[in-house]
């Protein structure tokens, strides 16, 4: 059934309530955490060590938070095909990370639009490097578990519990299936505010 064990995953959320249950049994599990602003500083609140994502990228979070995880280390990473011995030696050659896990979430544009917000403020809330996060891991699903939204953290838990953080591809795909609904959710309600 095609399993892959979980041993290191990147965390970048916006809502991160309800995230420490899962962060505690991955770090029981030895999994490596990546993360970035926020997330690394609340992961690091929990007494669980956590590798800096520009710390692998060798770059700063730029132009005010906009460019942080948009870096070939973290998408070859995640779109890296263990299969393929050309992925592999390729990813060794440039010294990227396997990333078999990514929990993400979007900054909030509905609500955002819906609390009356000024423009400006509404295009910022146009999430960029998770979307790609998440389109990414599901497109790799043959290797890679996405969570795209904290509804999915409770089958995440269940996962890492049960399971011992072992996935075979039948639940990657389920969570691939979850995460492309997310995203079509996302980009439907930006064109919808585009063209209103």
């Amino acid at each position: 059934m095609e399993e892959r064990r979980i041993k290191r995953a990147l965390v970048s959320v916006f809502h991160k309530d309800g995230l420490d249950a899962i962060l505690r049994e991955l770090h029981a599990q030895g999994v490596e955490l990546l993360s970035t602003g926020g997330t690394q500083t609340f992961i690091e609140s929990l007494g669980i060590p956590c590798t800096k994502v520009e710390d692998v990228t060798g770059y700063p979070s730029i132009l005010g938070g906009r460019v942080k995880t948009l870096h070939p280390k973290v998408f070859g990473g995640i779109l890296g095909r263990r299969e393929l011995e050309g992925d592999r030696e390729q990813m060794v050659q440039y010294q990227i990370p396997e990333i078999d896990l990514v929990i993400v979430d979007l900054y909030p544009f509905e609500q955002t639009v819906a609390s009356g917000a000024s423009e400006a403020d509404i295009i910022e809330k146009i999430d960029i490097g998770g979307i790609s996060l998440i389109r990414a891991g599901a497109k790799n699903f043959r290797d890679v578990v996405i969570v795209p939204s904290k509804a999915e953290y409770q089958p995440l838990l269940e996962l890492l519990q049960k399971k011992g953080g072992i996935s075979d591809v039948e639940d990657r795909k389920w969570f691939a299936a979850r995460a492309f609904g997310v995203s079509s959710h996302y980009d439907t309600a930006i064109h919808s505010y585009f063209v209103k």
